[in-house]
């Protein structure tokens, strides 16, 4: 399977990172709205086990996806394993009902607005959201996948995100998920 290699990082200025960017043939792929549902598990605690379940709504389109562990130190791997559903709020609600009726407990919803572009670096495709995240405000995340499960060719693209970062003048990831940052800033704010 697919292993996701990512890093993430509060911004406040976009503009200067996207044109460094624009000689690589950054490729302008919209904003989208997305709104997800994350879930726990009835019999262990997806918070101490470091995983993540969710239900993702994009307009019409809505996606399972359930995330593991982080898988090492410096950046946010992890096997990330994602179904399409059938479209229509009437699937997500679905969805939704499914998961309660089995004892998955909705944690929190967090919702953002998404500008996504793609490109490649080092001849490895990579894509860089700009997240707006309610209640939290202005990230970006590089993104590339390791299809390969050797351990020298995730280590190498890891080494080559890791390289861009450096490049872009991105520094101190964010390793937390926007749903354990919301949390946390609840837990304060009370």
């Amino acid at each position: 399977m697919p292993l996701e290699i990512e890093l993430k990082f509060s911004i406040t200025d976009a503009d200067h990172i996207l044109a460094q960017l624009a000689p690589l043939g950054l490729t302008d792929e919209g904003s989208i709205d997305q709104v997800d549902i994350y879930y726990n598990h009835p019999g262990r605690d997806f918070a101490t086990t470091d995983e993540a379940l969710r239900i993702r709504r994009t307009g019409q389109s809505s996606y399972l996806t359930y995330k593991g562990p982080l898988l090492d130190p410096l950046t946010k791997s992890r096997r990330e394993y994602e179904a399409h559903l059938a479209e229509g709020q009437p699937t997500f609600d679905t969805m939704a009902a499914i998961l309660s009726n089995l004892g998955f407990t909705a944690v929190r919803e967090v919702a953002k607005t998404r500008h996504r572009y793609t490109f490649t670096w080092e001849g490895r495709p990579f894509e860089l959201c700009l997240d707006d995240v309610k209640g939290l405000g202005h990230y970006i995340e590089l993104e590339t996948v390791s299809d390969d499960e050797s351990h020298a060719t995730q280590s190498s693209t890891r080494e080559s995100l890791l390289r861009l970062a450096k490049t872009l003048g991105l520094a101190s990831s964010e390793r937390r998920s926007y749903l354990r940052l919301l949390i946390e800033k609840e837990s304060i704010s009370a």
